[in-house]
C-alpha cells in the first residue's frame, strides 16, 4: 500500500489521477468503498499538502492569490463529501468515463492545448465562484481526475500557462482532499493503520513530484494528463 501510495503521490503531483492507483488498491485489499473513499482522502492530503507548500515556497504561486479559491474549493468539497455519504457512489459512474473523455481529449486533439489562450475566457471572480467549487464538489464526492479538471480550468478560462496551472491544481486539491478528509473523519469512515501506512509513501512521492513540476516541460505534463485520464477512463470501464 505504501508503494502504491508512492506512485501515486509522484503521479498526483506533476498530472493528477493518483487515484487511480490508491483507490482500487484499497479496494483490492478489502476495504469497503466508502472507507476507501475516506483512507484514500486521508494519504491524499499529505500529497497536496507537500506539494502545496513546495509550489509555495519555490514562489510557484503566492499564497494572497490562493487563500481565497482555496476556501471556496474547500467548501464545495465538503458539501460533495457529506452528500456522497447519502448516495451511492455508483451514481457517478455516468459522470466520470465523460469528464475523463473530455479531457483526454481536449488535451490531445487541441494542437496548443498546453498554451493559455490570448486572453481569459471568465474573469476571477466568476472562475472562482463556479467552477472551483463544482470541481470541489465532485472531489469531495469521489475525486478521480480532479487535478487534470483544476488543471484544465486554469489553462482553458482562465489563460493561465500549463506549468503554472498545474501549480495552482495543487493548492486547490489539498483544499478540497482537507475538507473531504474532515467529513470522513467525522462520519467515521477513515481505516486509520492503512491510510498512516499509505500516507509516508505519499508524502515521498509528492516530495520528490514537487522538485520537478516547475521544471518538467509542459508537453511533457500534456502527455501525463492524456494518459491519465486515458488510463482511468479504461479502469473504470473495466470496472
Amino acid at each position: 500500500m505504501a508503494v502504491a501510495a508512492f506512485a501515486a503521490g509522484l503521479l498526483d503531483t506533476l498530472a493528477g489521477g493518483g487515484g487511480l492507483i490508491t483507490v482500487p488498491a484499497l479496494l483490492l485489499a478489502g476495504v469497503p468503498p466508502v472507507q476507501a473513499l475516506g483512507t484514500n482522502k486521508l494519504q491524499g492530503s499529505f500529497g497536496t499538502l507537500t506539494a502545496t507548500v513546495a509550489v509555495i515556497r519555490r514562489h510557484g504561486v503566492a499564497w494572497r492569490d490562493v487563500r481565497g479559491p482555496m476556501l471556496v474549493a474547500f467548501a464545495g468539497s465538503a458539501v460533495g463529501s457529506v452528500v456522497i455519504l447519502f448516495v451511492d457512489p455508483a451514481a457517478l459512474e455516468i459522470v466520470i468515463p465523460v469528464v475523463l473523455v473530455a479531457i483526454a481529449a481536449y488535451f490531445l486533439l487541441v494542437r496548443d492545448a498546453h498554451l493559455p489562450p490570448p486572453r481569459a475566457r471568465m474573469s476571477k471572480r466568476t472562475y472562482v465562484s463556479t467552477v472551483v467549487p463544482a470541481i470541489g464538489a465532485y472531489d469531495g464526492a469521489f475525486g478521480p481526475g480532479t487535478g487534470s479538471l483544476f488543471a484544465l480550468g486554469g489553462v482553458a478560462l482562465r489563460g493561465f500557462d500549463l506549468r503554472r496551472s498545474t501549480a495552482l491544481a495543487k493548492t486547490l486539491n489539498f483544499a478540497t482532499n482537507l475538507a473531504a478528509l474532515i467529513v470522513f473523519v467525522i462520519a467515521g469512515k477513515v481505516v486509520w493503520i492503512v491510510g498512516g501506512v499509505m500516507a509516508l509513501g505519499q508524502l515521498c512521492g509528492a516530495w520528490i513530484g514537487s522538485r520537478l513540476l516547475l521544471r518538467v516541460n509542459p508537453l511533457v505534463l500534456r502527455v501525463l494528463i492524456v494518459v491519465v485520464s486515458v488510463a482511468m477512463l479504461v479502469r473504470f470501464l473495466l470496472a
